[in-house]
């Protein structure tokens, strides 16, 4: 359940007060228009005709898991409890909930280590991303899908936030806006992600998906941002 609660201040959740340069860095055109490939993604995030959606919903979101968990990796020792002391995108804040439903505020390398082994955990059972012909498929697929796409959207969007300055100095972000305009597209053409969740990254979505196609505002366009920046997400 999503739940979401003013902020006061426009301060981060860590206490510092945000700056435009270190938030929007990734928007520069310079930087914006790196990719490591010219393919229209829309054309490629299509179910194709004779494949069983579930199937190609499974494909795709393991494939997803496993280069984000690797762009994630790029920039890990970046990532530590004192240069990252809450999950946050901007002033958006993300918690993490157990299994029982207990919230935990936690670092966000400590928020994307439980992402990424609880995605880990979910892709490899065999009773939820069957891999043996005849094995069917949960009813709770779709939701567990979704559920997955909406951590790793997190992780992405935390990336972009925290840590552009150093994907830039690797020279790596041209595969990052790759991997983030084929995962947008995707989750766009499947309704995998509620947009109100990533619309603090409109304004990186518009630059980067609006030519690839799927309809550039389809996210609640530029306008939708700036709300976006005050609140905190509770899960």
């Amino acid at each position: 359940m999503l739940v979401q609660s003013s902020l006061k201040s426009k301060a981060k959740p860590n206490g510092k007060k945000p700056t435009a340069e270190e938030k929007k860095l990734y928007l520069e055109p310079e930087y914006a228009k790196s990719r490591i490939t010219d393919f229209e993604f829309k054309d490629l995030v299509v179910l194709p005709r004779e494949i069983d959606l579930n199937e190609w919903l499974a494909s795709n979101t393991t494939t997803f898991f496993h280069h984000i968990n690797l762009q994630y990796s790029t920039i890990s020792e970046f990532c530590t409890g004192d240069t990252c002391q809450t999950m946050a995108v901007g002033n958006t804040q993300y918690y993490w909930y157990d299994e029982r439903g207990k919230k935990t505020k936690c670092t966000a390398p400590q928020y994307v280590d439980f992402v990424m082994s609880s995605v880990q955990k979910l892709v490899t059972d065999e009773d939820v991303f069957p891999t043996k012909y005849g094995k069917e498929f949960p009813n709770s697929f779709e939701s567990l899908v979704k559920k997955i796409c909406r951590y790793l959207f997190h992780v992405l969007a935390h990336i972009y936030a925290a840590h552009f300055k150093e994907t830039l100095a690797l020279e790596l972000h041209g595969h990052l806006n790759t991997l983030y305009t084929h995962f947008i597209l995707f989750i766009r053409e499947f309704n995998l992600v509620d947009s109100k969740e990533v619309t603090v990254m409109d304004d990186l979505t518009e630059v980067l998906c609006s030519g690839g196609g799927g309809g550039g505002n389809g996210d609640g366009g530029g306008s939708g941002s700036g709300g976006a920046q005050n609140h905190v997400k509770e899960r």
